[in-house]
């Protein structure tokens, strides 16, 4: 699904897509990579519905580009648009 990343002081968002998915963040594939620690936020532009996120390591490359894995910083369970069943332990 596409997303956009905003990033501070940056005027144009930057368009990627995700790669997998959870209920506190996923692997978004991105044309550029960004260092453990960044944060910036991420957009669903099919809800318009924006959240800050955490790059959670360093991203590896691929051939569709750079897989970036985010950890939402407030809970967005909401945010893929997908109901995700309660974890059972």
């Amino acid at each position: 699904m596409p997303v956009l990343v905003h990033i501070a002081k940056k005027p144009e968002p930057m368009r990627g897509f995700t790669h997998t998915v959870s209920a506190t963040g996923g692997m978004i594939i991105l044309p550029e990579g960004f260092a453990q620690g960044t944060k910036f936020t991420l957009e669903n532009p099919k809800t318009q519905q924006r959240v800050e996120v955490n790059v959670v390591r360093s991203p590896q490359m691929n051939q569709e580009g750079s897989l970036v894995p985010v950890e939402f910083l407030t809970p967005a369970p909401q945010f893929w648009n997908i109901f995700f069943p309660p974890n059972i332990n």
